[in-house]
């Protein structure tokens, strides 16, 4: 299984920014985020303490059901 932040990797580079786009630029650019995990409780707390925009939690929730589902 990949990582989520390589599954996030497939938003980055839009012309027109979502939230999903928004987050997946954001983990490209903090150099703390725990890249390599596929823990949700690892990124989810990850999130909480260091949260980038209002909505970046529920964001996270929805893409990691995807994620989840996808990817394992």
């Amino acid at each position: 299984m990949r990582s989520f932040y390589h599954y996030m990797m497939r938003y980055r580079g839009v012309k027109k920014p979502t939230y999903e786009s928004r987050l997946a630029d954001w983990m490209f650019r903090d150099h703390d985020f725990p890249k390599q995990s596929t823990s949700y409780h690892e990124i989810s707390s990850y999130l909480e303490w260091n949260i980038p925009f209002t909505e970046a939690v529920q964001v996270f929730d929805r893409l990691w059901d995807d994620y989840s589902t996808n990817e394992s």
